[in-house]
């Protein structure tokens, strides 16, 4: 297949650049608020509330989310999304201001913080459906495995910028004015979102009552075994594997790096994935689909241990890389097993499950690593976020032989054929 077969779309490039933005903003905001949080409080488990607030609202909403996704024409309900998000972005950059921050005790900066997280995890239920439905309506059957790859990529791209000018522009404008960059960028997304066009609906079933439509999916999603199983081993894996929730700590106060340290580091699973990515636009990942995710899932565990256990700055950040890489793996394998196996006029709803299992994972993975880092110390919490990966990956690939054995080679041939 032509590595840069999606690239041909102007749509669709024009959709990248939208992403890039987005989640660059997104990413950038979340690492600002972690330093700003950690830099009020001293507490590792503030850290851990900064994920819960986000992913309470994101797993409350996620199933109605999908069925509203499924129901509405997507270029409109992603505008309203990044409108949202730059509304958010707005309060943030208020609230950090130095006379406010002076003139307002902890505790209300904080909850107020807390506050804008939570609206912003209600407004991310909706993006993930509505970015993966979108991307189905702008290119063609025969490349969506093209296409999700470069938008894993672009995701990531952006994973490996926002947070490297996110420690950067602390050190050197502040957390305020870094927050202005942030509503800046949601902005530029939401400019060149109007240079893609309305697409139709495709849901034969509009107006579909709200349990049958969530019922449906539901169904579908727990008995279509290759979905459930990547879902589920990747929920797994990002769990317990969320050390870079704690970095902000592993920067200022065992590797004592600063902020322009807390940068790189937050960067370097990104730039592995990233690069991962690139490479997987001219080697797809799709034949033997199975036994590459799950040496990509137990890889990564393991470099979650090297990383708890490291001392030395580059170990660190080369562990950190490594498990990028590897995630990046795990990232292409689902998203081309969601876009092969999920049916138009139900993405929508698969898209948020998926943001169930994977999505919110990440921030209950940030919470289970706050508590636990307050339980039995920092470092001794990754290695055992690592362990539990590894573990959890061998249980898998022992007791379900036929995941082992998923090929997608076969369900991309049919897709060609479709056009």
């Amino acid at each position: 297949m032509d590595p840069y077969a999606a690239l041909r779309y102007k749509e669709f490039n024009i959709f990248l650049l939208v992403r890039f933005a987005m989640v660059f903003a997104w990413s950038m905001q979340f690492i600002v608020i972690e330093w700003q949080v950690y830099t009020l409080t001293k507490d590792p488990l503030s850290l851990g509330i900064i994920g819960l607030m986000e992913v309470i609202p994101a797993i409350v909403m996620a199933l109605f989310a999908g069925h509203i996704v499924d129901q509405k024409e997507k270029r409109n309900l992603l505008m309203l999304c990044i409108l949202g998000f730059s509304v958010i972005s707005f309060g943030l950059f208020v609230i950090s201001l130095p006379s406010i921050v002076a003139s307002t005790d902890t505790k209300t900066i904080l909850y107020s913080i807390y506050f804008l997280v939570f609206l912003g995890g209600i407004v991310r239920s909706f993006i993930g459906p509505t970015i993966f439905s979108l991307i189905a309506l702008i290119v063609p059957k025969k490349i969506y495995p093209n296409a999700a790859t470069w938008s894993s990529t672009t995701w990531q791209l952006a994973s490996v910028l926002g947070p490297a000018l996110a420690g950067f522009s602390i050190s050197i404008i502040g957390v305020h004015w870094s927050m202005c960059l942030i509503f800046v960028f949601s902005l530029i997304a939401l400019i060149f979102l109007f240079k893609i066009e309305r697409k139709p609906i495709l849901n034969p079933k509009i107006g579909e009552p709200v349990f049958d439509s969530l019922r449906e999916g539901l169904k579908f999603v727990f008995s279509n075994k290759p979905i459930l199983g990547a879902l589920t081993l990747d929920m797994i894996a990002v769990l317990f594997g969320g050390a870079v929730a704690l970095l902000s700590i592993f920067a200022q106060d065992i590797l004592k790096v600063g902020a322009e340290g807390f940068g790189i580091l937050r960067a370097a699973p990104a730039v592995g994935a990233a690069l991962m990515m690139l490479g997987s636009t001219r080697f797809p990942l799709h034949k033997n689909a199975g036994i590459k995710l799950l040496l990509a899932v137990f890889g990564f565990g393991v470099c979650m241990i090297v990383f708890g256990l490291s001392t030395y700055f580059w170990l660190s950040v080369a562990a950190l890389f490594l498990s990028g890489a590897l995630d990046g793996v795990s990232m292409i394998v689902r998203q081309t097993i969601l876009q092969l196996k999920t049916p138009d006029h139900m993405r929508g709803r698969v898209a948020s499950v998926n943001s169930i299992f994977v999505g919110s994972s990440n921030e209950l993975g940030a919470f289970e690593s706050g508590v636990t880092a307050k339980l039995m110390g920092t470092a001794t919490a990754v290695v055992f976020g690592g362990i539990m990966t590894v573990v959890t990956v061998g249980i898998t690939g022992w007791a379900f032989p036929k995941f082992r054995k998923l090929d997608l080679q076969k369900d991309v041939e049919d897709h060609e054929k479709e056009g």
